[in-house]
């Protein structure tokens, strides 16, 4: 059963091969209350680590134009974080990693200055002026401030399975890992968002947390996760209840595995799994993404020999991001990678047939992107 923990697949991987070229992060998304005004704001929280091998004092970005015509490959710590909605925004703070401070075992844990992450909780300030955003085009980011102080329950997890188990881990056969220790989490604390200040609470934040690592990025890119899901059969709230998917293009070592997906459905506590990897389940995708003027549009189907799973679901592009993330070869491949968490739509589950459930989903973390 995928709803396992596995904290070890947490912890710090630039080992070996990956420390002169690989990333690694850990991402969170959460919903927040306007503290006065009780409106809700999607929120985003990441620590990406790349190249340690090469790192110093100062942070090396692959984007200036004086390390590409070098060579020089991006080493840094860099801290993103930001919200989506009209005021959309991705912020950028990068640290050199003599003034990183690690705990590279288990349970992981990562400190600079006045940022830092743990299983258990994370906490930070990110301030990027107008000035700044425009004259570095290498921070590949927009203007704005936050700081969070936040703490983390995980609660279910969707562990992939040998996939990013220990033996592949070490033989860093895959060109991106990928673990979801809290697919559903519970956030509580707040955040200030260009000066407004938002509760964030365990029962209403609809949170999500999980890993990737690797030596380069999936295209095409593709990642849907909600737990604020409600029934359209009986008309009840799902509070025992998440997806998650995630993939597009797999590779191990030179070999692609075009148009697959890996997926969970936690359903009130049934687990329905739609895994690739786990070729005894006969596991079969289909999915669609498309963009148009106004919204990006999700279509999955998969399928095993006793379930199916239809999701559908679009975002609109003017609450979304082109998120940005450069490749720790320095290359910056993907430009049109659509970020959001303001995603909705339905989805439908079936076993053996028969119909388990259609449900709203709302507050859907959503992701889609191709090299270009």
């Amino acid at each position: 059963m995928f709803n396992q923990s596995d904290i070890t697949r947490d912890s710090f991987q630039l080992v070996g091969a990956q420390a002169k070229k690989g990333y690694d992060w850990w991402w969170h998304s959460f919903t927040g209350y306007h503290e006065k005004t009780g409106q809700a704001k999607a929120f985003f929280i990441e620590f990406f680590l790349c190249n340690p091998a090469y790192g110093g004092n100062e942070p090396v970005l692959g984007q200036l134009k004086a390390n590409r015509e070098r060579g020089k490959r991006p080493s840094y710590l860099m801290v993103k974080a930001g919200a989506w909605g009209e005021d959309a925004a991705q912020l950028h703070r990068f640290f050199g990693w003599k003034k990183v401070r690690l705990r590279k075992g288990t349970p992981f844990g990562i400190r600079t200055e006045d940022c830092f992450v743990t299983e258990k909780r994370t906490q930070g300030r990110i301030c990027v002026t107008k000035e700044e955003a425009l004259a570095h085009p290498e921070m590949m980011c927009q203007s704005g401030e936050m700081s969070w102080r936040l703490t983390i329950d995980k609660r279910v997890a969707f562990n992939v399975g040998y996939g990013a188990g220990k033996l592949f881990r070490n033989l860093q056969a895959f060109e991106m890992f990928w673990h979801a220790e809290g697919m559903k989490t519970a956030y509580s604390g707040y955040v200030i968002w260009n000066g407004e200040k938002y509760r964030v609470n365990p029962e209403d934040c609809y949170g999500y947390a999980d890993k990737n690592w690797g030596k380069d990025f999936t295209s095409p890119w593709v990642w849907l996760s909600s737990n604020h899901l409600t029934s359209l059969v009986s008309g009840e709230k799902l509070n025992n209840s998440v997806f998650d998917i995630g993939g597009g293009c797999p590779k191990v070592g030179p070999l692609a595995l075009p148009r697959k997906l890996l997926s969970a459905f936690w359903y009130e506590g049934r687990a329905y799994e739609f895994n690739f990897s786990k070729f005894w389940t006969n596991t079969r995708t289909k999915f669609e993404c498309r963009e148009t003027d106004e919204q990006i549009l999700w279509y999955v189907e998969q399928r095993t020999w006793t379930n199916k799973m239809i999701c559908e679901i679009c975002c609109r592009k003017k609450d979304m991001l082109l998120i940005n993330y450069e490749a720790p070869d320095g290359a910056k491949r993907h430009n049109r990678l659509w970020n959001g968490g303001n995603g909705s739509g339905t989805i439908s589950l079936y076993h053996k047939g028969r119909l388990v459930d259609k449900m709203r989903c709302e507050n859907v973390g959503c992701e889609y992107g191709e090299y270009c």
